[in-house]
């Protein structure tokens, strides 16, 4: 990741309009929606999710509505700004998915959506441990991201600037990563981009399991 500063500061600038372009993308994404519904139903009752990079909130938002307990992290103070005053009944903490300030054995599952693509390839491996220190055993993983081997740098969004660095990954990549971090591999999913509503690259959804 370029320095959180440099992450932060980049989201904290779009962060209004990354919201009203962003924070409704759901509605256009049924695969997504069936996603989260079934992982919220898979974590149950063993814990709170964690949302990791909850952007302005609508995963966390969506995860709550199918009946989990759910708080969002991200390292944007603007986008837990806009998280809040959207979804003011839900819990929202800035924070570093690298490195969380919780407690071991803390959650039920974490949520990724598209966050991990700001991590360096060096990176993955540590963040995924760290996932693992704050799961629960019996815990879950869902994380979903771009599908390619490009990094796409940003300098500007919407007008603002920004410092920010989009990877695309490799399911396989990913899957051994979580692996290496002792998690198993539950399911692999891949999909087209929706057109019209999205960036046009293809996407992953990786489900991962601790094991009890």
């Amino acid at each position: 990741m370029k320095s959180p500063t440099s992450v932060a500061i980049s989201y904290d600038q779009i962060a209004s309009e990354y919201t009203a372009r962003i924070a409704d993308e759901l509605a256009g994404k049924p695969l997504d929606r069936a996603l989260l519904h079934a992982f919220a139903e898979q974590v149950g009752v063993l814990g709170p999710i964690g949302d990791l990079g909850c952007g302005p909130g609508h995963v966390a938002a969506f995860l709550a509505s199918a009946g989990a307990m759910v708080e969002g992290i991200d390292l944007s103070r603007g986008m837990i700004e806009q998280a809040c005053q959207r979804y003011p009944s839900l819990a929202f903490l800035q924070g570093d998915m690298r490195s969380l300030a919780v407690a071991d054995a803390i959650y039920g599952g974490i949520c990724a959506f598209y966050s991990i693509i700001h991590l360096t390839p060096a990176e993955l491996i540590p963040a995924f441990q760290e996932w693992w220190r704050v799961l629960r055993p019996g815990g879950w993983v869902l994380v979903a991201f771009h599908i390619g081997d490009t990094v796409l740098h940003m300098d500007q969004m919407w007008e603002q600037p920004v410092d920010l660095d989009f990877r695309f990954l490799q399911p396989d990549a990913i899957a051994a990563a979580l692996e290496q971090a002792q998690f198993r591999i539950e399911a692999v999913v891949r999909r087209v981009p929706y057109p019209d509503i999205e960036h046009q690259s293809d996407r992953a959804y990786l489900l991962a399991h601790k094991d009890s």
